[in-house]
């Protein structure tokens, strides 16, 4: 939407990373059995610009599970308009860390 912009009218960076935190924290969440939180962001690119009115769409891939923590892969894509192909815009890798009720790291559930 336009209140997502930056000055120079394309979607503003951090708006597109909470749309990967979202898809990386369900990812691991269900991965985890339960309740996770962000603990880190590696290796962040911004291929392309996101414009006004494209489709995003996150890919997530787990990439490891630790004993209580899942590093996943996030790849965002972008259609235009009404164009069928599709646009690499960004890609990261995040870490999740699973929580107890207390908010203490508690270990992922095997396989």
């Amino acid at each position: 939407m336009p209140a997502d912009t930056n000055p120079s009218g394309d979607i503003f960076g951090g708006w597109l990373l909470s749309q990967m935190d979202i898809a990386g924290g369900s990812a691991a969440g269900l991965r985890a059995n339960g309740r996770v939180t962000a603990v880190g962001i590696e290796a962040m690119t911004f291929h392309k610009p996101v414009l006004v009115g494209d489709e995003v769409s996150c890919y997530t891939s787990i990439l490891h599970v630790g004993r209580t923590s899942i590093r996943i892969k996030i790849d965002t894509w972008v259609r235009r308009g009404f164009r069928s192909d599709l646009i690499k815009v960004t890609e990261g890798v995040f870490t999740y860390v699973a929580i107890d009720d207390d908010l203490r790291p508690r270990p992922v559930p095997s396989d």
